[in-house]
């Protein structure tokens, strides 16, 4: 079986692997899960990457695709974007160091303010304004408005 799209209007439709991008297809992916979630089998639905070279409105929405998903599965996503973090119920940082000759994973749940800090540092990098941690603030306080009422 062979799957053809066309990702833009006017073009004609192509072999799915053949012209889409690793992160197309984690999102292409995402939207057949989103029609699916109420009616397969799948428990937990891992993204890795979903991210790759989508910003603004477009991972905006890949968020809320996402929670919707989230409300009748578990949803696990390693995310580099602060649009996609804040529309987690539960934030993780996954922090990576070299003890020795050897790498070391970390896993840390995040609440509250050490949530709102980490989507700062993802705005805004090496430097964490105030400005940037307001900025942060609002997007998390906006991703729970979203998901407590257009989601729903």
């Amino acid at each position: 079986m062979e799957y053809e799209i066309s990702t833009n209007p006017g073009e004609s439709r192509k072999p799915l692997g053949q012209i889409v991008s690793g992160g197309e297809l984690s999102r292409i992916m995402l939207a057949i899960k989103a029609i699916l979630a109420d009616k397969d089998q799948i428990d937990t639905l891992i993204f890795d990457e979903i991210d790759t070279g989508i910003s603004g409105r477009t991972a905006q929405k890949v968020s809320e695709k996402m929670a919707v998903i989230g409300q009748h599965r578990q949803v696990l996503c390693i995310t580099h974007l602060p649009q996609i973090a804040a529309m987690a119920d539960t934030h993780f940082e996954i922090e990576k160091h070299v003890e020795g000759t050897e790498t070391i994973t970390q896993i840390h749940p995040l609440e509250g303010e050490e949530s709102v800090r980490e989507l700062a540092r993802l705005l805004g990098g090496a430097q964490i304004t105030p400005a940037v941690l307001g900025n942060a603030r609002e997007m998390k306080e906006l991703a729970q408005q979203q998901k407590n009422t257009r989601l729903k």
